[in-house]
């Protein structure tokens, strides 16, 4: 194994990846940027340190953390990016559950730890931390891997696998996200630009040589990998504008981000603050591969401008229109960089902050804390603004629409509710339901109810562009709220057994829960009367055998469409179990209907 001082106390150890150990300002210390294979931790006395502090893993790939293991041994602490942290802590998981067959995932998420580590925690973006002394700051740099980034020491940049050389990268095959996709070569483009406004001396690559001028090395990539997304498109894509120029004014003091994915609204003070309107992966090249937390990188490469263009100091506040990941990915991470407060709906805020709870699609990874719980119904102030929180389920059961006037326009946000497809000749209005997110049957027909009352001057979407209001449109809506209760009724046997537009009368409360062996979870079982008259209702647990339930059946009363919940005490099995599924068993009058809903429960080590 080679090594050598390339900096005053930054060294590079050759092994399977480039290992860099920054020397302490204690002078016996050091953090270590990747690990390789942990042959580093032979060769300390060579490089004149004691002991290594902290690794800090620029991406997951097993050539740069194959031997995290020896660092756990010797009481390195280990800190990883936060997009990529299951790959990590968790990769058994991956492991386990990965589609090898008939896989359209390219991703390369099998280049990762063959093990799990524990892990000391994960590295914060956008700010600066000290590891052993060492003021290190952490910028998101997606492009080899969703999850990449680099550190910061003083002038110099540890940039993984983004870049090789200058003008070159490791691998082109590591970019290639999705099956037909352009995100990572776009995210390339987009992170070299982002780096490219950094004050910087030289860049340390994983792979490759020290490159003494960086504007050189990032300037020829952001060209080079530019060429390779346009060589791919059907026409060009002007990431460069993408970065600098993100949002389009609506009015002089509400502005669309059109490089987000879902469409982001922001609303400007004259006090200088910012409101935005959902916020979930900001300047998205699209979506990769996958649904797991490395496959959906939030980052805030919009705000720059924001500030540039629009003088914003500060956003202050974040809205959202309902729970679904695109919604509101980037909501932490605006809270734990610019100390944006997340405002939510009541009937958003549940799920939220305990996603957990909940079995519905599009839920992010973690909790994420409300700092306001808006009733719906009522208005706000919000500095010179009033706003309206407007009940608009359909998209989803939770779902809210924001109602507000600027610069003399009436807007209604509607987030999901509505979905604009292009068509020749123009585009045509469809209805965006989903029956897994609840759908009601009359749910757009209240809608369209609704934004006559409101009477909106310019309708905002989640998607889709902004439609100016007239009366043509208010009608089509209230004729395709119309048409879709007629459908359902033609289709469904509601008058004999009403199930509602999801086909499901019951749910279990917590959908996901853990305990430790032995031990008891409370589960709730809401379940609806389908039939058209008054029926007894049962409800029995069914769970693994060794497990108790108390009470082991419920009967309920229940008049036509009536709801109400059983509740159990659960008692978990001696033997830990990840995802232990447990069903409620469910008869309405002479109706069987089995075990007709399902929770987990991960039953860990007392």
């Amino acid at each position: 194994m080679s090594w050598s001082e390339i900096a005053p106390g930054v060294f590079r150890v050759r092994d399977t990846c480039n290992v860099y150990v920054v020397r302490s300002p204690n002078g016996r210390d050091g953090i270590a940027i990747d690990f390789g294979s942990g042959a580093v931790l032979d060769h300390l006395a060579d490089l004149g340190i004691d002991r290594l502090t902290d690794v800090l893993m620029t991406h997951h790939h097993r050539d740069q953390g194959q031997g995290l293991a020896r660092a756990v041994a010797a009481g390195v602490a280990v800190h990883v990016p936060p997009v990529e942290q299951d790959l990590f802590a968790h990769v058994d998981d991956m492991w386990s559950a990965r589609p090898i067959v008939n896989d359209y995932n390219l991703r390369q998420d099998k280049f990762s730890i063959l093990a799990p580590v524990p892990i000391a925690g994960v590295v914060p973006e956008y700010r600066t931390a000290t590891y052993g002394g060492i003021d290190v700051r952490v910028l998101p740099t997606p492009g080899h891997t969703t999850g990449s980034v680099t550190y910061v020491v003083g002038g110099i940049a540890f940039t993984g696998d983004l870049v090789y050389a200058p003008g070159k990268v490791w691998s082109l095959a590591a970019t290639q996200w999705s099956y037909t996709g352009n995100e990572g070569p776009a995210m390339t483009v987009l992170s070299c630009y982002q780096l490219l406004e950094e004050p910087l001396d030289l860049l340390l690559p994983s792979h490759g040589e020290p490159m003494d001028d960086p504007h050189a090395a990032l300037s020829l990539l952001a060209q080079r990998m530019q060429r390779y997304v346009d060589a791919r498109r059907p026409q060009p894509w002007d990431l460069r504008a993408w970065l600098d120029d993100p949002f389009l004014p609506l009015t002089p003091h509400l502005l669309l981000n059109r490089t987000s994915n879902s469409c982001s609204y922001v609303l400007l003070s004259e006090t200088g603050n910012a409101l935005v309107i959902d916020y979930g992966y900001d300047v998205s090249t699209g979506l990769p591969s996958g649904t797991d937390r490395a496959s959906r990188r939030p980052w805030l490469a919009s705000l720059r401008a924001l500030r540039r263009q629009y003088g914003v100091e500060r956003v202050e506040v974040a809205l959202a229109t309902h729970y679904h990941d695109d919604h509101v990915a980037g909501m932490p991470l605006l809270r734990d960089v610019e100390g944006t407060q997340v405002w939510a709906p009541s009937t958003v805020t549940p799920i939220l902050e305990h996603p957990e709870r909940y079995d519905l699609p599009c839920l992010w990874y973690d909790p994420i804390p409300v700092d306001r719980s808006l009733p719906v119904g009522d208005s706000f102030r919000w500095h010179e603004y009033e706003i309206t929180v407007h009940d608009l389920p359909g998209h989803t059961l939770y779902h809210a629409g924001f109602e507000f006037e600027v610069d003399g326009v009436r807007v209604l946000a509607t987030g999901d509710q509505e979905e604009h497809l292009g068509v020749p000749g123009g585009r045509r209005e469809v209805l965006n339901y989903q029956y897994r997110n609840l759908f009601r049957i009359g749910d757009y027909q209240r809608s369209a109810q609704l934004y006559r009352r409101v009477a909106p001057g310019l309708m905002v979407s989640g998607h889709w562009e902004p439609r100016w209001v007239d009366q043509e449109y208010l009608d089509l809506l209230t004729a395709l709220g119309d048409e879709l209760v007629e459908l359902h009724e033609d289709l469904l046997p509601l008058e004999t057994v009403d199930f509602g537009a999801g086909g499901v009368a019951a749910a279990i409360t917590p959908y996901r829960s853990t305990v430790p062996a032995g031990g008891t979870q409370r589960l709730d079982v809401t379940v609806r009367n389908p039939l058209p008259e008054k029926a007894e209702v049962t409800v029995r647990m069914a769970i693994p055998i060794g497990w108790a339930s108390a009470p082991a059946e419920q009967a309920l009363t229940l008049a036509a469409g009536e709801e109400a919940t059983a509740t159990f005490d659960v008692t978990a099995g001696s033997t830990p179990r990840r995802r232990t599924p447990v069903a409620a068993d469910v008869t309405a009058g002479e109706l069987r209907l089995g075990q007709y809903v399902e929770a987990f429960v991960d039953v860990v080590d007392p």
